[in-house]
């Protein structure tokens, strides 16, 4: 067992010794089916704490010929597979952590060595190959790829490789552009070269960031890329499932509504929902819905990004912020952290980073969830965007204003939020008015689950207010645009929105809430009844 060279099966021993662990083998027979085939090279990106490491562990411990990982499959989906015993610990794995490389480089130049992270990495790989093939890998090798090519032309042995965080250069050292340059460089040379197909059966890599792009091209356009935008075939391997959710739900006894206002959101063609694997079993773990997966990165980071000087930008975060989705086009990005040639390609970075979720037959981009939009609230606090800021900060007592019955001031607050967030929204129809409101009534989210477009009784009603706690009364908020508060009221009891509230007995408010465009004022009816 080496660091690198075939590491054995510990790291994902780890894993299935955890309290809560998924399932998530069945990702082994997709490999098998590529392993020597044109598909071999894949590259898959997801955002922080999504299972990425978990998953080439688990893949080291299923190839690695110098471990027994029999009993750790046993049970598991992989092992029902026709493939599972014609590939298990049959090959050699080399298993890089680029994060763990860098980390290792500058402790070594600290120390005296005047190398670069490529050179030490190929440095450290080849000293164990020639450990464990010393009649193959030459004295004065320096290319990793030459003498994983000379062990291939001696003993036949193929090799899988494995490399975690490969878009690390990439993010760490974004302004370093002779390294990154440096690491294509031995990338290519690793995996494009025509040699390459002849030692290496898989290589599997991992990281934030898709593969870097020169124009339209991919630096390695041999690769089969899996990402955020599109996970194609892996898409129930980029987080937790629903059904895996619910799953756990049960099993721990917990709310499985909160657990997906929380951390739902992402979302794909042909899985659907997806959850984020760190904060389900966090929450699980301390009992409690909070905010864990960014918790491990300062709102800092979120906060250059949407300050950024970009026509429509700032618009666009605010619409999310409200609920609202916006259209992009993510094929421009050049997948780095620098080169940024107008909103779209920001907005494309926050959807590899995790906080931004992308509807591909829609083309457009939107906050998943809870967990995410309390992050962007802690990032624009924190900006010049005072205009937002002051509505936010309004929006506590514009809630107390409503249960209380009082519509002039609820109008009035109204009022107020529209002319403060005026500058950056377009306030021109029922969709922007949805927005405003939607931001109004932001820390009503406290206390209730709030949906947009409910279906309910005989149509759609335009917010339904689901109480978390049993002190507050459930509501439904019907809004127009150049007619009347009443109009709103009476399409709410016609319509019969209170429906939606299936099962539920005792008070609810109707609230009616009209625009008017002539003197640019709004206006609001609030009934009280039981249902």
């Amino acid at each position: 067992m080496g660091k690198y060279l075939n590491p054995g099966n510990l790291g994902f021993q780890s894993a299935i010794n955890s309290q809560i662990y998924v399932d998530k083998t069945g990702l082994i027979e997709k490999m098998n089916r590529v392993l020597g085939t044109e598909q071999r090279w894949v590259c898959v990106s997801r955002a922080r704490r999504f299972g990425k490491t978990m998953a080439e562990k688990m893949l080291a411990a299923y190839y690695d010929r110098s471990c027994d990982s029999r009993e750790q499959f046993k049970g598991r989906i992989i092992e029902k597979a026709a493939s599972f015993e014609k590939h298990l610990n049959q090959y050699d794995v080399i298993f890089i952590d680029m994060q763990g490389m860098r980390d290792r480089t500058l402790n070594a130049v600290r120390h005296g060595d005047n190398i670069s992270v490529v050179s030490y990495l190929q440095r450290e790989v080849i000293e164990e190959l020639r450990e464990e093939f010393p009649e193959a890998v030459k004295e004065r090798e320096v290319s990793l790829p030459g003498a994983m090519a000379d062990v291939f032309q001696k003993t036949g042995r193929q090799f899988i490789v494995l490399i975690d965080e490969w878009d690390c250069l990439f993010r760490s050292d974004k302004e370093n552009r002779k390294l990154q340059e440096e690491y294509l460089g031995f990338l290519r040379s690793m995996f494009k070269d025509v040699q390459s197909e002849q030692f290496i059966l898989l290589a599997y890599m991992t990281g934030i960031l898709p593969i870097k792009k020169y124009g339209t091209q991919s630096a390695l356009n041999n690769f089969y890329e899996y990402t955020m935008v599109d996970s194609g075939c892996l898409e129930e391997y980029v987080g937790f499932t629903e059904e895996e959710v619910s799953g756990l739900c049960e099993e721990y006894g917990m709310d499985f509504q909160e657990m997906r206002r929380w951390y739902d959101g992402y979302s794909f063609r042909r899985i659907g929902h997806v959850y984020n694997p760190k904060s389900v079993v966090e929450s699980i773990f301390s009992e409690h819905f909070a905010n864990y997966w960014t918790a491990t990165e300062t709102y800092e980071s979120l906060r250059i990004y949407i300050e950024m000087d970009f026509d429509g930008l700032k618009n666009d975060i605010i619409q999310m912020i409200g609920g609202g989705r916006c259209g992009m086009d993510a094929r421009s990005f050049q997948n780095d952290m620098v080169s940024f040639a107008d909103k779209n390609d920001v907005l494309a970075l926050l959807i590899h980073l995790g906080y931004l979720a992308y509807d591909g037959e829609e083309e457009e981009v939107y906050i998943p969830n809870e967990e995410i939009r309390d992050e962007f609230i802690r990032a624009v606090k924190h900006t010049s965007w005072q205009e937002l800021v002051l509505a936010l900060e309004k929006s506590d007592q514009l809630l107390k204003d409503t249960l209380s019955g009082n519509e002039t001031s609820v109008a009035a607050g109204i009022d107020e939020i529209h002319m403060d967030t005026a500058s950056v929204l377009t306030y021109n129809d029922e969709n922007s008015l949805s927005c405003v409101l939607t931001l109004a009534y932001y820390s009503a989210r406290k206390y209730y689950t709030i949906v947009r477009e409910m279906p309910a009784g005989k149509g759609f009603a335009d917010f339904v207010f689901f109480p978390r706690k049993k002190s507050k009364i459930p509501m439904v908020v019907e809004l127009k645009w150049g007619r009347s508060a009443e109009e709103a009221i009476d399409q709410i009891k016609e319509k019969q929105y209170g429906k939606a509230l299936n099962g539920y007995e005792g008070e609810i408010l109707f609230v009616g809430i009209n625009y008017d465009k002539k003197s640019k004022t709004h206006s609001c009816k609030i009934v009280r009844e039981s249902i």
